[in-house]
């Protein structure tokens, strides 16, 4: 009798701690889901969040751009660094622009906001590359030489250039072309190209010329026929003391006749890309826009998240 009581005891004990095992597994299972659905939530929320500041974000800058055009005369008379719209928007705690602290909540974690805009037309617009005038797409000599300088100026390999460009006229059709310079992978350049070859090319709706108030001295010396790098470098830097008011200006600083300049090249701009990022926590949401302006109307090309 005393054995089979023992027994019975420790199958009793047995039972028991398996039963108080299951109940810390379901317990510890219900707190984890509930902790994964608390910090789901509270994604979704920062997410939210961050995606109407980052609306407002994009509103600034429009409204920086009309305001721009209205000082011109509402017809965008030029366009250079000088100008307000080009001064970026260093990291700043949001409240700071709030216009009462009590609008902000203490309990929330602060949220910091930055953003810059750059013109779209500084960069070699790759929609110029295949014209269609004649009824058939052919790629268009002046800006494929323009390609070939940038390629040789930063020392990437011609053969590459050759190979996307011409599966880029082979889809004049607009079917998968790229519309992002990142998507250049699609026709084979590699990635390594592509983290260069992004500051200074751009792919925009419409053929648009280069300006030669904003470009960089790389991108002056591959758009422009006939000169060195350092006559782009002369250009950047005396434009920085005095923004080009004409294109015989630039004419006159590179030692060209105005008329070389009159096609592929202005003094002004329409499509400006729109960059806000948003840290909030441990996050940290970025979007970038594509503006057009066109006298005092602003309206937004594309968007996306990243």
């Amino acid at each position: 009798m005393s054995r089979q009581m023992k027994r019975q005891r420790g199958a009793a004990i047995l039972v028991a701690m398996l039963v108080v095992t299951l109940v810390a597994t379901l317990a510890a299972g219900l707190q984890w889901r509930q902790w994964l659905m608390l910090q789901q939530e509270a994604a979704a929320r920062a997410q939210s969040q961050a995606g109407w500041v980052l609306v407002g974000a994009l509103d600034w800058a429009r409204l920086i751009l009309r305001e721009d055009a209205r000082s011109a005369g509402n017809i965008g008379i030029i366009d250079h660094l000088g100008e307000p719209w080009a001064l970026p928007l260093q990291e700043a705690k949001l409240a700071s622009f709030l216009t009462a602290d009590s609008l902000s909540d203490p309990s929330q974690d602060a949220a910091y906001l930055s953003g810059y805009l750059t013109d779209a037309q500084s960069k070699i617009n790759l929609t110029n590359l295949v014209s269609n005038q004649t009824g058939e797409a052919v790629l268009s000599a002046s800006t494929y030489q323009s390609l070939t300088r940038l390629y040789q100026q930063l020392n990437l390999p011609i053969a590459e250039l050759k190979n996307w460009a011409d599966r880029w006229q082979a889809k004049s059709d607009g079917s998968l072309r790229p519309t992002r310079i990142e998507q250049l992978t699609w026709f084979g350049v590699p990635s390594s190209s592509v983290q260069v070859l992004k500051d200074y090319l751009t792919i925009l709706p419409n053929r648009t010329p280069v300006n030669l108030n904003t470009a960089s001295a790389v991108v002056v010396f591959a758009a422009v026929p006939g000169i060195d790098i350092g006559a782009a470098q002369k250009l950047v830097t005396g434009r920085a003391q005095s923004p080009l008011q004409k294109l015989s200006d630039a004419s006159n600083m590179l030692g060209l006749g105005t008329s070389l300049l009159e096609t592929d090249f202005s003094i002004y701009s329409q499509y400006f890309e729109v960059r806000g990022r948003l840290r909030l926590g441990d996050w940290i949401v970025i979007e970038e826009s594509l503006v057009q302006r066109e006298g005092l109307n602003v309206t937004t090309v594309w968007r996306r998240r990243l």
